[in-house]
């Protein structure tokens, strides 16, 4: 790899990192309550899933076999 082509890269990931810097000041308020959402929609999630395996596994367990 050349001079040129180096140079070229670490200026392309100076400024990709410059604006994801910018980014991530100018959005501090909106990245928290995202977590927050997100983090409530994940609780849910969790609470349907156990929900559908208990009543899936007690209508398996409630099958005769014999």
């Amino acid at each position: 790899m050349s001079r040129m082509h180096l140079d070229y890269l670490i200026a392309t990931a100076r400024r990709h990192l410059a604006r994801v810097r910018h980014a991530a000041r100018n959005d501090a308020g909106y990245t928290t309550e995202t977590i927050v959402v997100t983090a409530l929609l994940a609780i849910l999630g969790l609470t349907v899933v156990g929900i559908i395996v208990a009543k899936v596994t007690a209508r398996a367990n409630s099958i005769d076999l014999g």
